[in-house]
């Protein structure tokens, strides 16, 4: 009996660790990799799955000091630097990078003092298309009495904003494009 319980208790192990491999190498976690092709240096490794946006960390970084890769701001992404050039003039209430949006906060000129607008700004691609962006303007008009209305308004300024985004992120895009060809000869044209 105890010789029986002992082949069993075996026969289960070596079958636990049978579907486990099993598991492991039909996934694709497992993928062999051709020596030729893969740099024996590990700091070029690392930089090579940084850049193709390979891997993952449990609980952050361990060593903060570290230089990682941080995605809170946003250099790189020209529709983004555009937006926030362009609404410089107006103070901003929520930023949020990673959700893709803007808010102002209410805003006077000092030509009218009842009303204020306050502008919304999602985008919806990285981008620079016309259909990346959307622009929502809301008017707030108040009374003496401080009674306060708040609508959504169609106006020209949505379209005279996007219209200058857009433009300002071309540029920022031709420019980066142009500087980061003299860098990587792989971008030049033929």
């Amino acid at each position: 009996m105890i010789l029986k319980n002992y082949i069993f208790k075996r026969f289960l192990l070596i079958l636990y660790f049978a579907i486990l491999a099993l598991t492991f190498t039909s996934c694709g976690i497992y993928k062999p990799v051709d020596a030729r092709k893969v740099s024996p240096n590990a700091d070029e490794r690392v930089k090579k799955n940084l850049e193709e946006g390979k891997g993952f960390t449990l609980m952050g970084s361990l060593n903060k000091n570290e230089g990682g890769t941080s995605y809170s701001f946003a250099s790189s992404n020209p529709m983004w630097r555009a937006t926030l050039e362009i609404l410089d003039f107006i103070p901003l209430s929520n930023i949020d990078y990673a959700g893709g949006i803007i808010i102002t906060d209410w805003y006077n000129e000092g030509t009218s003092s009842d009303e204020s607008i306050k502008i919304t700004i999602r985008f919806l691609t990285t981008e620079v298309r016309a259909d990346g962006i959307k622009i929502v303007v809301h008017k707030k008009k108040c009374t003496k009495q401080q009674n306060c209305t708040v609508q959504k308004v169609d106006s020209a300024l949505e379209a005279e904003l996007q219209v200058a985004i857009l433009r300002k992120a071309a540029i920022y895009e031709k420019d980066w494009t142009r500087k980061n060809k003299k860098s990587r000869p792989d971008l030049k044209k033929n």
